[in-house]
């Protein structure tokens, strides 16, 4: 797997105002129509009342929803451009456009150091059309712009500046705590590979070819990101996030069997989620060939990425698949953004290495990926990792004003996100609050509790929770739909026909869009009502 720092000093040197300046516009282009869409699940649910309350009264710490001691350098970013420009959804995703091209540049140098500039613009294509990579890119999470100054913070450390690293890393893990990952992994593994080596090795697997004082450097973004805690307890009594927050996220998953099933998963995340095996499969198996030879190469065969560049992110992959395995309640594809793209690095600069028509290859990818936006797969999946998402924002769009056209003094039963959605305007579905009466889901269970309380509210809206799959894998498997249900909260949403007979309703409304449904139920007294 290929290519050695000579041919990256060889390459033409590509001005990196240029580079970025170029992503920038491919990827706002590529993101138009999606830059006026409201707020979406996680977004709606935190991120952006977070930032907005940093912008209203500059306190670090949310007021108006429960802190999830996430640290603050992504939400005062987003807080200095509504103060800028105005607080608009499209002032929102073009900010987060700006960090995604600049993580596609950090993925754009750091490809270019350790193999060559074909691989670097290569790699970033890819990564750009990565679906998880795609979709995260314009909307207001944290893990996106970790991820790109995580490569950086590895650009650096490649280039033995182990300053700069820590400057750059110190910085990812105030973006998001779990960018601390990157560096101690790096750590570690300084420690651990001297003992990996003999003198007959042909090629050194550190980087750092003995320990020093110098290392410690590495553990010095646990300094901010501890004032940062210090802090956070300071104004709220806790550290790690509100009660709530971390059991779900800590105390719930430590349980061996779903340490051992997340485990599964995240490995599943790293080489072949959404059409990812398109690419791994193909630098497996371009592994049989052998080295294509070059007559500009010092020995004639393309060369690899150094192996001890190749070890160095193998120790990075590896703590994030266990650590993300052991904690987050729920096991979402973009906390492994920071690991997925020095994959496809590593995937690409071998096909470049192996392959004559590697560049077919990479063609063959990256329509995979495209396609994988759009047509979702024979599995579960989280709506934000393509463009799904947007399916449902359209949905709740739709639903939502009629609400407020017909239903403006009505109680609404329906489930988060929906909730705050009808709850604060500043979101972008309605112009003014409406009265909210909250359940957990759309299970059977949940729906005829809510029967009992018929009297509580006016109409229900009801809507897709998540991707169902007409025939999903392992689908007969009971074992694992008994654990998916046990360790990742899942559950079946009544379609809204069904819906409407258990609350004593009339389903006036239903749209589908790919797989997901929104309707509008009118309980029968209104209709009653209006027919006296």
């Amino acid at each position: 797997m290929a290519s050695g720092s000579r041919a990256a000093l060889s390459a033409p040197q590509l001005k990196p105002i240029l580079v970025f300046a170029v992503l920038f516009l491919a990827v706002l282009v590529l993101h138009l129509p999606l830059l006026r869409l409201p707020y979406f699940w996680d977004e709606a649910g935190y991120y952006v009342p977070a930032a907005r309350d940093l912008l209203l009264t500059g306190i670090l710490v949310p007021y108006s929803t429960p802190s999830n001691a996430h640290p603050p350098l992504v939400l005062a970013y987003l807080a200095a451009w509504w103060k800028i420009a105005g607080y608009f959804p499209a002032v929102t995703r073009t900010a987060m456009l700006l960090l995604a091209a600049f993580s596609l540049l950090g993925v754009f140098r750091l490809a270019q150091r350790v193999a060559n500039i074909e691989v670097a613009w290569a790699a970033t294509v890819c990564t750009a059309l990565y679906p998880v990579f795609f979709a995260q890119s314009s909307l207001a999470h944290l893990d996106l712009a970790a991820a790109g100054l995580t490569f950086w913070g590895l650009r650096s450390y490649v280039d033995k500046r182990l300053t700069a690293t820590a400057v750059w890393f110190s910085t990812a893990a105030f973006a998001k705590e779990t960018a601390i990952l990157a560096p101690l992994a790096l750590f570690l593994w300084e420690f651990l590979c001297p003992l990996l080596t003999h003198e007959e090795q042909s090629e050194p697997l550190c980087l750092t070819q003995e320990r020093s004082w110098k290392s410690a450097l590495l553990l010095l973004p646990l300094i901010p990101l501890g004032c940062w805690y210090a802090y956070h307890y300071e104004r709220t009594g806790f550290v790690f996030g509100n009660p709530e927050f971390f059991h779900y996220n800590v105390e719930a998953t430590l349980h061996p069997l779903r340490m051992v099933l997340a485990f599964g998963l995240r490995i599943f995340q790293v080489t072949g989620y959404l059409n990812l095996y398109v690419l791994t499969l193909a630098a497996l198996l371009a592994m049989w060939l052998p080295p294509l030879h070059d007559s500009d190469q010092p020995n004639g065969e393309r060369p690899r990425i150094a192996l001890g560049v190749q070890l160095a992110f193998l120790s990075v992959v590896v703590t994030y698949v266990v650590a993300m395995a052991l904690v987050g309640g729920a096991v979402l594809a973009r906390y492994m953004l920071p690991v997925v793209p020095l994959v496809i690095i590593v995937c690409v600069s071998t096909l470049w290495r192996r392959v004559r028509l590697w560049r077919g290859v990479i063609a063959i990818v990256v329509l995979a990926f495209a396609a994988a936006l759009f047509v979702n797969p024979p599995y579960g999946f989280s709506l934000e990792d393509n463009l799904a998402y947007r399916d449902y924002i359209r949905l709740h769009q739709d639903a939502e004003t009629l609400l407020e056209a017909r239903y403006r003094t009505a109680r609404v039963l329906t489930a988060w996100p929906a909730s705050d959605e009808l709850t604060w305007p500043y979101l972008g579905y309605v112009t003014r609050p409406m009265r909210v009466l909250r359940i957990e889901n759309f299970t059977v269970e949940q729906l005829v509790s809510a029967a009992d309380l018929r009297s509580s509210f006016d109409v229900a809206l009801v809507f897709s929770t998540k991707w169902e799959p007409a025939h999903p894998w392992l689908e007969h498997w009971e074992q694992w739909q008994e654990w998916k249900r046990r360790f990742f909260g899942y559950h079946s949403d009544v379609p809204p026909e069904a819906a409407a007979q258990i609350l004593g309703g009339r389903l006036i409304y239903g749209e589908k869009r790919n797989g997901q449904w929104a309707g509008v139920i009118e309980m029968e007294r209104i209709v009653e009502a209006r027919k006296r």
